[in-house]
């Protein structure tokens, strides 16, 4: 489950979608929230919308939203005795079925909208009825089939209606069978999915007593000058690994400049340090929070130039970032830095 938020508000006051998939039968529930509900009426919702239909769930996986980590919520499944999978920072990919289908959803949804206009919450349950009515690779038939046992009449194609004279034995039979087929086919897509994700990945291993780097990344959300490229460091360390935990974890030796980080590390943010050890990126100036993020600020103009263009001329200053020297300075727009950094013009 998940949510699409900073909705358009509509007339009735919704302003988000709750996305709730079933990951065996991939049918879809779509219900229109406000954002600013409450824990106990989210937990009223999830009672009349799927307990009601489906009855109460094994497993529930979603991300670390701040609802879904709060005591009440899981207060609240541990009273159902529903198990709560909630997705780590280094696996996003947990929670890929419903990220997947909120795409497929804002897709659905902008196309109502533009050729139907409306609010988006009018369109809502048709939006819903024709996605669990159609296709899916991974299970071989649309979600309503494999929910209800049938095909779903409609006007495009009317089935055929009236009870099945069945036996109870048959159906449990036949039932059995459609799982097996579903599961089987879950099973290759799952495979299929893996083996893309295999070959952009390669397996890294470590010994203790090795001496690692540790990625850092910027602040999440700043492209500076509208600029994507990450400025270095990239890396600080080397770091000295202690001990290993599980298969995919290492404990480090790190200073005090990092006692506010968890010492025990993904694989991911590692690298082996290939240089002398005595060479390092010193750490008093970098300020990294517990998520190893940092900002990089502008500490001096080194130069200044303008480029003529057939209709204007641009001026251009040279800048030395924090942690950067020498060649790694980098050319910007005069009037961008007066406005994002007056103080280096005083």
């Amino acid at each position: 489950m998940d949510f699409i938020t900073k909705l358009p508000k509509t007339a009735k006051g919704y302003d988000t979608i709750w996305v709730i998939v079933d990951r065996l039968t991939k049918s879809a529930h779509f219900l229109p929230i406000c954002e600013t509900y409450s824990l106990e009426r989210l937990a009223e919702t999830f009672i009349k919308e799927i307990v009601s239909r489906h009855g109460v769930p094994v497993s529930i996986v979603s991300d670390r939203d701040t609802r879904f980590t709060s005591r009440f919520w899981k207060k609240f499944h541990e009273e159902m005795e529903t198990k709560l999978l909630i997705s780590l920072t280094y696996h996003p990919q947990t929670d890929g079925q419903s990220e997947r289908t909120i795409q497929t959803l804002e897709d659905m949804l902008r196309a109502c909208i533009i050729d139907f206009g409306g609010s988006w919450d009018s369109h809502l349950p048709s939006v819903e009825f024709s996605y669990n009515n159609n296709y899916h690779a991974s299970i071989g038939m649309p979600p309503y089939e494999m929910l209800y046992g049938r095909r779903c009449r409609t006007p495009i194609c009317w089935g055929e209606v009236g009870q099945k004279e069945l036996g109870s034995k048959e159906i449990v039979q036949a039932t059995g069978v459609k799982l097996d087929q579903i599961k089987t086919r879950l099973k290759a897509a799952q495979d299929r999915q893996k083996s893309y994700a295999d070959k952009r990945q390669r397996p890294i291993e470590f010994q203790v007593g090795d001496y690692v780097l540790l990625k850092l990344s910027p602040w999440k959300g700043i492209i500076r000058f509208r600029k994507r490229g990450k400025l270095s460091p990239r890396f600080i360390g080397p770091f000295k690994i202690l001990s290993r935990v599980g298969k995919v974890a290492y404990r480090l030796e790190l200073p005090e400049e990092l006692s506010g980080i968890h010492s025990t590390l993904h694989v991911s943010h590692l690298r082996k340090c290939l240089a002398d050890e005595t060479s390092h990126v010193p750490l008093n100036d970098i300020e990294v929070d517990e998520r190893l993020n940092y900002v990089e600020k502008p500490v001096a103009i080194l130069d200044w130039k303008e480029n003529r263009l057939r209709n204007k001329v641009i001026k251009q200053v040279k800048v030395q970032w924090q942690h950067r020297k020498g060649s790694k300075a980098t050319w910007e727009t005069e009037e961008e830095m007066r406005q994002s950094y007056p103080y280096l013009f005083e």
